[in-house]
């Protein structure tokens, strides 16, 4: 008869919590998530015996997961803000995108893209709405990793407003805006019409902006654009390229600064020809970026496969 059914009680030490806890998942079937479930309880019970735990604060944090959960929507996710703020987003992306030398380096995903973009026209202004931010062109090419153009490579393209907001945070923005995906061309070549980005805070009127209050930290990120830059026979690349000047470089409150993604955004003070084609009249900046794709490995599901879920998920 088992331990504890009608029985004598066994008297239990905290490790003997841990080997019970991962006995009883020892048989789980799928290898994989055997692996998963196995390190995960090891590792949290080890955390609790670390800091001592107590029941208090354990209910703590069951409250500010609690919270996080119902701040989660189809346009907000409270719980990638805690996976970038502590860091653990990046430590993903580092294991898994080892990128062959050239490639480009990818980077966090962040919680506010949006499905439903549409394509838009080479030169296309996703700034149409923003009134008060300068002009610039981001511009360049879609390269495999002998320097040849890749046509038809789709960008998927996303940026917050002159007001430090996406859209999806903006009360007077009901639709789409500062989004658009981008076709390029036979060479290779991109261009998307938008305004310098800037730098923000992520949101802090939830339990991650408390959790960066009591810590210490600050909430600010980086002016950056956000990038997927997929083709077909290529593995897809999430990015930013950031703004060389941005005073919060080294201090990004979601660690995914890469030095290869910093770019200049060059300052003209008059349009050339391919300004002029892209409907800006005056004062421009202007940033290069070339994005070089590694052959496509085995298949497997991808970051736009959960934001996909995700986005089911908060809009019920």
């Amino acid at each position: 008869m088992p331990d504890g059914q009608n029985g004598a009680r066994r008297n239990k030490t905290e490790d003997d919590i841990t080997a019970e806890v991962l006995e009883r998942f020892a048989a789980t079937p799928d290898p994989r998530l055997r692996e998963i479930i196995m390190g995960l309880i090891k590792h949290l019970h080890a955390f609790v015996k670390e800091v001592q735990l107590t029941e208090a604060e354990w209910f703590q944090a069951i409250e500010i997961l609690t919270e996080a959960g119902k701040m989660c929507s189809d346009k907000r996710q409270e719980f990638i803000l805690f996976s970038d703020t502590l860091g653990v987003s990046m430590a993903v992306d580092l294991i898994d995108h080892r990128k062959p030398d050239g490639a480009t380096e990818s980077t966090v995903f962040g919680p506010f893209h949006r499905l439903g973009v549409p394509e838009m026209p080479m030169g296309g202004n996703i700034a149409h709405r923003d009134r008060t931010g300068t002009p610039t062109l981001i511009g360049g090419r879609v390269l495999d990793l002998d320097g040849k153009p890749v046509a038809g490579a789709l960008l998927d393209v996303w940026q917050t407003q002159t007001n430090g907001l996406y859209d999806a945070q903006d009360a007077h923005q009901d639709e789409l805006h500062m989004r658009g995906k981008f076709r390029t061309d036979a060479e290779g070549r991109y261009l998307i019409r938008t305004v310098r980005p800037v730098n923000y805070p992520i949101p802090s009127n939830g339990p991650v902006g408390r959790m960066l209050k009591a810590t210490g930290r600050h909430p600010w990120r980086p002016a950056h654009t956000h990038f997927v830059v997929s083709a077909e026979g290529y593995e897809p690349v999430t990015t930013h390229i950031f703004d060389r000047t941005d005073p919060y470089l080294q201090s990004d409150a979601v660690f995914a600064v890469k030095d290869s993604l910093i770019c200049d955004f060059v300052e003209h003070e008059a349009p050339d020809e391919a300004a002029r084609r892209a409907g800006i009249t005056g004062p421009y900046c202007a940033a290069e970026f070339d994005f070089r794709l590694a052959p496509a490995g085995e298949a497997r599901a991808t970051v736009m496969d959960a934001q996909q879920r995700l986005a089911a998920l908060g809009a019920r």
